[in-house]
């Protein structure tokens, strides 16, 4: 299988791709990921057929954008979408095994972060780095990014464009409040959260909510609570992260000593998120969204 040769190549394909159907030009600073070999620019080079996703968002992107048929497997955390799971998925987890990955003979490895980077392309094969994303345009450029590394550039810029459009569209859809709500983001039932200077919290921000995390720990974006501080902040609504890994509903956040009194769960806004879509940048990022924006209107006025 023939693999890409060229660094200078694909930093150029991945700037051009990056540029195409994007209406905000910040998302252009977003740095082009660095591979030890690259997709060639020219006509009639041939694009990756051979695609291994480790990146649980990097395979929900690839699969939104049309190209997943060039996927030929991905890592045990890539759950999103069904589709995903009928593709080899065993070969990263916890312990991710280059060999494995390398017997593929892949022409493009997907990652979210510099741990295999090296020994992939140690061995020849290219890597697209796609880190977690610290703001919505850094989503918007590597969706675009991988549109334009895979061929599917309008794909890629016509799925960027429906988001921003319906992520618009609930935050309008929203009610504007008299005056703001406070909200309590939970990560786990250890009580971590997050602030509003993380991906996460910049979410609610779209809507004015304000963050009880903020200014718990300075210095923390990723503080954990405590309970005696939650109930005194009494949120209006709480978001729950923490449903597949702990087993958390509104019920059992109910059942917790002296939460029963809190303004969420009087008011039925306790509001259970996935996991996945609360922690992932990918095309789901929609559905996070609608979700806060829905909880937001069944708040009873004067809550």
């Amino acid at each position: 299988m023939k693999r890409f040769t060229s660094i200078a190549a694909l930093t150029a394909l991945l700037i051009t791709g990056a540029a195409c159907g994007d209406d905000n030009s910040s998302a252009a600073t977003t740095a082009a990921p660095t591979s030890a070999a690259a997709p060639e620019t020219t006509a009639g080079a041939p694009l990756p057929s051979a695609i291994v996703s480790l990146s649980p968002t990097g395979t929900e992107m690839l699969f939104a954008i049309g190209a997943a048929d060039q996927v030929i497997a991905v890592d045990d955390q890539s759950n999103y979408p069904a589709e995903a799971l009928q593709k080899p998925h065993d070969l990263s987890g916890f312990e991710p095994n280059v060999e494995a990955i390398a017997a593929l003979q892949p022409d493009l490895v997907i990652v979210q972060d510099d741990t295999l980077k090296a020994q992939l392309e140690k061995v020849g094969i290219t890597v697209w780095v796609g880190r977690a994303a610290a703001t919505f345009d850094d989503v918007y450029s590597q969706i675009e990014q991988l549109g334009a590394a895979t061929g599917h550039v309008g794909d890629a810029a016509e799925l960027v464009s429906k988001m921003q459009t319906d992520i618009k569209a609930a935050v309008d859809a929203a009610p504007k409040l008299a005056s703001p709500l406070k909200m309590y983001h939970e990560l786990d039932n250890t009580l971590y959260s997050v602030t509003s200077n993380t991906f996460i919290g910049q979410v609610y921000a779209l809507f004015g909510l304000v963050n009880i995390a903020d200014g718990a720990q300075p210095g923390n974006d990723y503080p954990q609570l405590n309970a005696e501080y939650i109930v005194q902040q009494n949120p209006a609504l709480v978001f729950l992260a923490d449903t597949k890994c702990c087993g958390e509903s509104p019920e059992t956040v109910a059942a917790r000593p002296g939460w029963d009194q809190l303004d969420a769960v009087q008011h039925a806004g306790v509001v259970a998120i996935d996991d996945d879509v609360a922690s992932r940048w990918g095309p789901r990022l929609v559905e996070f969204i609608t979700a806060v924006g829905d909880a937001i209107a069944k708040v009873p006025a004067g809550a």
